[in-house]
């Protein structure tokens, strides 16, 4: 969802805005932020903000979902992509939420967020997202619920979410526990940052290419008659190396400390470890918000067992929540205002956030205010 922490200015190269010199295209600028373009048959969305890191806000929001909704109708596929070389997508503006307060407006940016991701879920025509670069909090969300994920040597994927107070969302309870084993425990509770082949092989991207072949998929792409065609042109760029999972040393430790009936039974597990790794492992957890770290693991507990759209309704009771008392804003401002790292959680310890606490977060809101996705 939302997210970025990383908010300023990289210069930036821009990329073609369709792959095929040969194609008419009727470019719709919707916005300088949005480029909205399409041929006869295919759409694509371009993130032109380069040097927010392509990082969305509402009217982006806004302009993505309407461009969905007019292309699913009429096109044959669609590509997402982001200007630049840095990043597909860096997250949400959460700097900007924060300062607005719990507003409408707030409000309407998560609301319409999750609508979107939940209908890049169910979208019914070839949905290809190239998360070349950065890719954290709402790029996630707009590439990870996708038919194809393209991933390059220069994707760098997490959910850095409870450094700043906030949970892994935009349906991170729907995609995080369905990975392998305890990794969708271990990188919403951690942020870990995947890197490259590393995010095809944890199971987020579904296909490896290299960023100087991206042209040239993005152009197969275009030119193909038939959207039947798009597995077998994904393949024929599909170029991962035999390099073991970064994380495959670590797995059987993951798996061993994070099946754990609660976040203090985790710290316990890697206290027991005690191996290098497990020290790095806690010492990256002491910094994170304690009411987040139990939070996202009472969320990706439920999310398990629920559907992807009863997992953005659940969502977004979260981030409402969130926008009205929690440690959100005070990680916004350690982070992202102030940058001092030195977030004053309240509480202070995991001992501290009470069961009561936790499922504050997940009561159900007023009947007019809940988003019901699905209903």
């Amino acid at each position: 969802m939302v997210i970025q922490r990383i908010i300023y200015a990289f210069g930036h190269r821009t990329m073609p805005l369709l792959g095929n010199p040969h194609t008419t295209q009727a470019i719709r600028n919707m916005s300088t932020e949005v480029l909205a373009t399409e041929s006869s048959d295919k759409g694509m969305i371009i993130l032109n903000r380069p040097k927010a890191l392509n990082a969305i806000n509402l009217e982006m929001v806004r302009k993505i979902y309407k461009h969905l909704k007019k292309c699913e109708k009429t096109k044959s596929l669609m590509i997402i992509k982001g200007t630049g070389d840095k990043s597909f997508c860096a997250g949400g503006d959460v700097r900007a939420v924060v300062e607005a307060g719990p507003t409408e407006e707030s409000k309407n940016f998560f609301r319409e967020e999750y609508a979107t991701n939940a209908l890049i879920g169910n979208y019914k025509i070839p949905y290809i997202a190239l998360i070349d670069g950065i890719t954290m909090g709402g790029g996630v969300g707009l590439s990870v619920h996708g038919k194809y994920r393209v991933a390059t040597e220069r994707t760098l994927f997490a959910m850095p979410e409870t450094a700043i107070g906030l949970f892994p969302d935009v349906g991170g309870s729907y995609f995080l526990p369905r990975l392998e084993g305890k990794i969708g425990l271990y990188l919403g509770l951690t942020g870990f940052r995947l890197k490259g082949e590393d995010v095809l092989k944890a199971g987020i991207a579904t296909h490896f290419c290299e960023s100087s072949k991206l042209s040239d998929l993005e152009s197969a792409l275009l030119n193909c008659p038939d959207a039947d065609e798009v597995p077998e042109i994904l393949s024929k760029f599909n170029s991962p190396s035999a390099k073991p999972f970064v994380l495959t040393p670590q797995m059987e430790q993951i798996n061993n400390c994070f099946s754990a009936e609660s976040v203090e039974e985790i710290v316990e597990n890697l206290k027991k470890d005690g191996s290098e790794w497990a020290t790095k492992t806690l010492q990256t957890m002491s910094k994170m918000s304690p009411t987040s770290l139990k939070v996202t693991f009472r969320q990706l507990e439920l999310g398990s067992k629920l559907s992807l759209p009863q997992c953005l309704n659940m969502e977004y009771r979260m981030v409402v929540r969130h926008l009205e008392n929690s440690d959100f804003k005070e990680g916004v401002r350690a982070l992202l205002i102030d940058k001092d790292q030195k977030p004053n959680w309240n509480p202070t310890t995991l001992e501290a956030v009470t069961e009561e606490r936790v499922q504050s977060f997940f009561a159900k809101l007023p009947d007019t205010e809940e988003l019901k996705l699905g209903a």
